[in-house]
């Protein structure tokens, strides 16, 4: 596998997502990691290692700074940008503020193209910059590989062993040549098998689960209707068959009829489900709950309790499985360590002592994308394959403020009548999640002769790959003013539709 050590970069996920793009594995660690990773190169599994970006500046105080004489020169190193400027500045080099800071597109002016790191990249080819710092003079040592005209750094090699810098960013879609430029170090330089594929992942995870599940244990799972849980679902009964117990609860933050459609979508699949009807203890647990971190943990501490209880119900049972996926762990884990997270998720954490489960986690390391696929190769059907991500506490992180069954009823049919226009005009396909938020506001209206001050509605809907960053979906006016008119007019209560235009980052997907 190849390491990213994340410096705090927006764009560390990508890096990762490009690497597995070439049927490479590839996880992601915080910087503090460091010394960690120089005990796990004792043991041969890592190919090689990769330094982000960072927001941060080598020349301030308190800047990511970890050791690594303890990686470099035993596995080929990339750093880029931050990761380059680190490695230059720990050798002995110069790095000041730039004269001209470079944010956007540039051309390689000069470049070396039969070293194998640039092997294959044209003269002039376009690369994105994004720093205010530069690297004014190389350490001894430290061989010049391509620059720009601004840029006299752009790329360089550590003489003598396989350590490498670049200051402009590869792993974005801007710099035209900057897969190739992965496909060289990943693959030509710390030599990666392109193994990682999703039928290597099936057969590998279903060994796995069979090896650590015991022969007679018994796994409960906890089904969403969702691509997620349902994959996880697959891979569990490809390994352990009718040992596995699925569990759908219904927490009263589900869409509009939800709990009855997903139960309806899992009869053809083979799969033991029950359906458990559990929302009046969840609104007791989220009564006069307004802060959202506070709303997750009690949506999550709810819903272990009702699996606790239906858990002993199931003789043997000795797992609890979860559909917990990537970008789960990664947002979950801040790069500074444990002490600043941006926000917890329901899957990830693992399970307090007194519950007498273990967690099991079969899609752990995938990445949204990799998921469908990996379900695809399953068989799983389209109409569940091709769902739109839901968040796991459902309606509670959509219904900003407190949550009642009033505003429940609201936004569920709000949402209903947004996700039905999206299928009714071909428009679902298009995006990679949609949904509308009760904002805790009212505004002034007009309806017919009467004032109103009722609700308002946001509408989000995002393209997206893997959910680590996202674009607001650039839906037609025409289909927003059907949204629009179609909720005013038939969801009692609400008198005013906007339309979230924030892209991820710097916003989020959801709103909470």
């Amino acid at each position: 596998m190849v390491i990213v050590l994340d410096f705090g970069s927006q764009y560390t996920q990508l890096i990762a997502r490009r690497v597995r793009e070439l049927h490479v594995f590839c996880e992601i660690h915080p910087f503090s990691y460091a010394a960690q990773l120089a005990e796990r190169l004792a043991g041969g599994e890592i190919d090689g290692v990769i330094l982000s970006g960072s927001p941060c500046s080598v020349r301030e105080a308190g800047a990511p700074d970890p050791d690594l004489s303890g990686i470099l020169g035993r596995v080929p190193v990339l750093g880029i940008c931050y990761g380059a400027q680190l490695l230059a500045q720990q050798g002995g080099g110069e790095v000041l503020p730039a004269t001209i800071r470079e944010y956007g597109r540039a051309r390689l002016s000069h470049l070396n193209q039969h070293h194998p790191l640039l092997t294959g990249l044209e003269p002039g080819t376009q690369v994105w910059m994004s720093h205010g710092d530069t690297i004014k003079t190389l350490p001894a040592g430290f061989l010049t590989l391509a620059g720009t005209p601004e840029v006299a750094v752009a790329a360089y090699q550590i003489e003598g062993q396989p350590t490498y810098g670049i200051q402009f960013h590869p792993e974005v879609t801007h710099t035209t040549e900057g897969k190739k430029l992965l496909q060289n170090f990943v693959v030509g330089i710390c030599g990666s098998a392109q193994d990682w594929t999703p039928d290597h992942f099936v057969d590998s995870a279903v060994a796995t689960l069979r090896a650590t599940i015991g022969p007679d244990d018994q796994v409960i799972l906890g089904l969403s209707g969702g691509v997620d849980s349902s994959v996880a679902a697959l891979l569990l009964h490809r390994a352990i068959g009718e040992r596995l117990h699925g569990i759908f609860v219904d927490n009263g933050l589900l869409r509009l009829d939800e709990f009855e459609q997903v139960l309806g979508a899992y009869e053809g699949l083979g799969l033991n489900v029950t359906g458990v009807r559990a929302a009046p203890e969840f609104y007791a647990a989220l009564a006069g709950l307004t802060d959202p971190e506070a709303k997750r943990k009690a949506i999550g501490r709810t819903f272990i309790e009702v699996f606790d209880r239906e858990a002993q119900k199931v003789k043997g049972a000795r797992w609890l499985a979860q559909g917990t996926i990537y970008p789960d762990v990664i947002e979950s884990v801040s790069v500074h360590g444990p002490a600043v997270t941006i926000k917890s998720h329901h899957n990830v954490g693992g399970l307090p002592a007194k519950m007498n489960l273990r967690v099991v986690e079969p899609l752990r390391m995938l990445f949204k994308d990799e998921v469908r696929e990996v379900g695809a190769a399953l068989g799983l059907p389209a109409d569940i394959l091709n769902r739109h991500p839901f968040p796991g506490p459902g309606l509670g992180i959509r219904i900003l403020g407190d949550i009642t069954p009033e505003k429940v009823d609201l936004l569920q049919r709000a949402d209903d009548v947004f996700i039905g226009l999206l299928k009714t005009h071909g428009l679902y396909g298009q995006v990679w999640q949609a949904g509308a938020m009760l904002l805790p506001v009212q505004s002034v209206g007009v309806m017919g002769d009467e004032r109103t001050y009722e609700r308002v509605v946001a509408l989000r809907a995002v393209t997206s790959v893997d959910g680590m960053t996202a674009d607001w979906a650039h839906l037609p006016y025409e289909f927003l003013a059907e949204v629009s008119n179609k909720i005013i007019n038939q969801v009692r209560g609400i008198n005013r539709v906007v339309y979230d235009i924030s892209s991820k980052p710097p916003a989020t997907i959801e709103w909470e």
